[in-house]
């Protein structure tokens, strides 16, 4: 039980990645709270599995792109467990949409920086007055931040590489103060990401390029999340790590 008696925000909680990383982190004793935005029974799905996990949870609504929101979503989690807030996971975000830069407008990309960016910023920027030393950021970027991504993926890529400085620009400004932060770069896992943006015979082609011949499953990466999120990776901090299945190596 490693989060016992600790206090965990995770944006983008309602499915997949999020939600495995919901239950892992409920699952080692953290009060969690699941922010979701339009997926209410998703929402509710993920706190029966925390529950059922013998862990404790509560679902919040609110848009990570709008400050507002943000603000309301850090004010519920301290009114509901406690005023000081241990571990924040940015989860959320999207391809949105595969386009070409010919395809793409100003007001889509803007919406996918929005999305994968700046929500990064406004959740750590509403969350970090509320942590003390000891605390842990840790924020899902993805191997297309270092690679470009696939085909039509320009705005998320670019967003993602973004997500990835921002880690280390963080983690300098945030260490003194006893906070880590440090990111994740998921490769190919097997979620409703890919089942929506993602040809069958596209996963089945990058699975086969990889060392060990298959797609990551969501909870490989929630354990990575709470790896860093614990006091076992206490020195490691500014760092976006791999969870790719040996696709590509930094």
């Amino acid at each position: 039980m490693k989060f016992a008696g600790k206090t965990a925000v995770v944006t983008g909680g309602s499915r997949d990645i999020g939600r495995a990383i919901c239950v892992k982190l409920a699952s080692e004793g953290a009060s969690v709270v699941v922010n979701y935005n339009s997926n209410e029974k998703d929402a509710d799905a993920t706190i029966a599995e925390i529950e059922t996990a013998g862990g404790k949870g509560i679902k919040v609504k609110a848009d990570v792109t709008k400050s507002a929101d943000v603000e309301a979503l850090i004010a519920a989690t301290r009114e509901a467990f406690s005023d000081e807030i241990h571990l924040l996971v940015n989860n959320a975000g999207g391809l949105v949409a595969r386009k070409t830069l010919a395809e793409m407008d100003e007001e889509f990309f803007n919406f996918v920086m929005q999305l994968n960016t700046t929500s990064t910023f406004l959740a750590c920027k509403a969350a970090v007055p509320h942590m003390g030393g000891g605390a842990a950021i840790v924020n899902l970027a993805s191997l297309a931040g270092r690679d470009g991504g696939g085909g039509g993926a320009i705005a998320y890529a670019t967003s993602k590489g973004a997500v990835m400085t921002m880690t280390r620009a963080l983690a300098k400004e945030l260490g003194p103060k006893g906070i880590r932060v440090n990111a994740i770069c998921p490769g190919m896992i097997a979620t409703t990401f890919h089942d929506k943006f993602t040809p069958d015979a596209a996963r089945e082609n990058v699975a086969n390029s990889t060392p060990l011949k298959r797609q990551g499953r969501a909870d490989e990466t929630a354990d990575l999340v709470a790896y860093l999120a614990s006091e076992e990776a206490s020195f490691i901090t500014g760092a976006n790590i791999d969870i790719n299945g040996g696709l590509a190596f930094s």
